[in-house]
């Protein structure tokens, strides 16, 4: 099992144009497209994946930098499971604890 410093998040958010069909259906596409990688919504436009270690966190950034639309701000930021343990999230008042990574490797 890979240690807290090897596992990494991947975060991906972003601010994409929906004014038109055209770039709306280019906003959902993106959105689903994380979600076929294995993300989760964490909110609207932020999205959130555990990997085993930076090399797949890596490669996984590349294949999604394919699919980036033409316009927008997209960002991909990566942190060690260690860090991210640190986050602390909030609903209302109540505090939340961070995300898991899962248990074991999940095969797509």
């Amino acid at each position: 099992m890979p240690s807290a410093y090897q596992i990494m998040w991947v975060l991906v958010f972003f601010d994409l144009p929906v004014g038109s069909k055209s770039e709306r259906r280019r906003a959902t596409g993106f959105r689903k497209l994380l979600l076929d990688e294995g993300f989760i919504m964490k909110q609207f436009s932020v999205y959130l994946r555990s990997v085993n270690n930076r090399n797949v966190a890596d490669a996984l950034a590349d294949r999604i930098s394919r699919f980036v639309p033409p316009e927008g701000d997209i960002s991909i930021m990566f942190f060690t499971d260690k860090q991210y343990g640190l986050t602390k999230n909030f609903y209302g008042k109540v505090i939340k604890e961070a995300e898991k990574p899962p248990a074991q490797l999940l095969l797509f």
